[in-house]
């Protein structure tokens, strides 16, 4: 089967959207670093979790959501039927025609922008003020609801599902899709918070991973399977990748300004995002392939929660259980361990995109787990999993402004 249409004719009258979010989000970023030091909104170091040496600008994740808002902003004015679809939009709220408002690309998009504002507003509060886990999670799963209100989040029960040909009523996929779709905006947005230890790590490793969802986006493109949503997939991965890539320079060690919470839950919440979407192809093909893409920050994770247990600490207590704090404290310097993590983001990135392609999806998914068995025996080989004591390396005054305080 020949594809519909070319990569080229998919990214061509879109590629700008990209552009736009990228100088959005560069100008933009210095304007709320000195806003920051102005108002005194810095994270201050400590002697284990944030060793930079001086105080760093927050609100660096302001920035990357004003870009994602003007990307958002410019596909929606690129759309060629916007003013049709704005009537369909019209329509369907006037007669409650909950299918039609549910599957309409400018409704999902109103729903994706005002919940990521959500999820960038709750870390925003935390970065000021400081506020609980437990309200964070609340705030989440606000951003979640509004989510599935505006229709993004109800394939994903059926998705799953669909893969085992079972017959399962709809109203049970709906009512498992609402509570897979709570839990995956939790997760994700917990995922990257806890990876924006080192500076340039979380919003580089995401960069790479909106890159990667931007190719298995423009592949399903081609085939133009399902129109609005091919779309809106392609924009929202161009707008989120411009809007890290315009904050990335000044993220990279030594970093003059960090993302915060703010910054690190808002690229949580867009993978999240990503993956409710990708079910809206009724198979978990493409879900398996966006959780590669996404793997480094999901073992990071686990390999933290894991440690945290075995040592019977609480799960949220912050330590230096993580793969990155790991290897800085064998002995890699901070721009080392960047670096390595972006290589690794960028191979988990081929391996989704090439096996989703080129492989039927249950074959992808053995594959897959017989990486997840090597990759934790390495773990193990290396001593990472059990928890012991040791004093972490202190940073040497080259690398003390180069460790994020998130």
């Amino acid at each position: 089967m020949l594809a519909r249409f070319t990569i080229v004719e998919v990214l061509g009258p879109v590629w700008w959207i990209g552009a736009v979010a990228f100088v959005v989000s560069l100008i933009a970023t210095p304007i709320v670093r000195a806003v920051a030091y102005r108002l005194k909104i810095v994270d201050r170091p400590d002697d284990l979790l944030k060793p930079h040496a001086r105080p760093t600008a927050y609100l660096g994740g302001v920035a990357m959501c004003v870009g994602l808002l003007a990307g958002l902003a410019c596909y929606t004015a690129s759309m060629p039927d916007l003013p049709d679809r704005w009537g369909d939009l019209m329509r369907d709220l006037s007669s409650a025609e909950l299918r039609g408002l549910l599957l309409n690309p400018l409704w999902n998009l109103l729903a994706i922008a005002v919940s990521a504002t959500l999820i960038m507003l709750v870390g925003l509060v935390d970065d000021i003020r400081g506020i609980s886990p437990r309200q964070k999670v609340v705030g989440q799963i606000g951003a979640a609801a509004i989510l599935l209100l505006g229709g993004v989040g109800l394939q994903i029960a059926k998705a799953i599902i669909g893969t085992f040909d079972l017959h399962v009523p709809d109203w049970a996929l709906v009512s498992a899709s609402i509570l897979l779709c709570i839990f995956m905006v939790i997760a994700t947005c917990n995922a990257t918070n806890l990876l924006d230890g080192l500076d340039g790590l979380c919003g580089g490793v995401t960069g790479i991973i909106a890159l990667g969802f931007l190719a298995l986006a423009v592949d399903l493109a081609t085939w133009h399977r399902f129109p609005g949503t091919d779309e809106l997939r392609v924009g929202l991965c161009l707008a989120m990748a411009g809007a890290v890539l315009g904050f990335l320079p000044y993220n990279i060690p030594p970093a003059s300004i960090f993302m915060g919470d703010a910054g690190s839950m808002l690229l949580g919440f867009f993978v999240a995002v990503m993956m409710a979407l990708f079910c809206r192809e009724g198979t978990a093909r493409w879900l398996q392939a966006a959780g590669v893409i996404f793997a480094l920050p999901i073992l990071d994770t686990a390999l933290a929660v894991v440690r945290r247990l075995l040592g019977r600490k609480s799960i949220f207590a912050g330590d230096r259980s993580h793969l990155y704090d790991q290897l800085v404290d064998r002995g890699m310097t901070v721009r080392q361990v960047v670096g390595l993590f972006y290589l690794l983001s960028v191979v988990a990135a081929v391996i989704g995109v090439v096996l989703a392609i080129v492989m039927q999806g249950r074959i992808a998914f053995a594959i897959y787990v017989v990486l997840l068995v090597i990759i934790w025996t390495i773990f193990y080989k290396m001593g990472m999993i059990m928890p012991e004591e040791h004093t972490p390396r202190a940073p040497s005054p080259e690398e003390g402004d180069e460790q994020n305080g998130s």
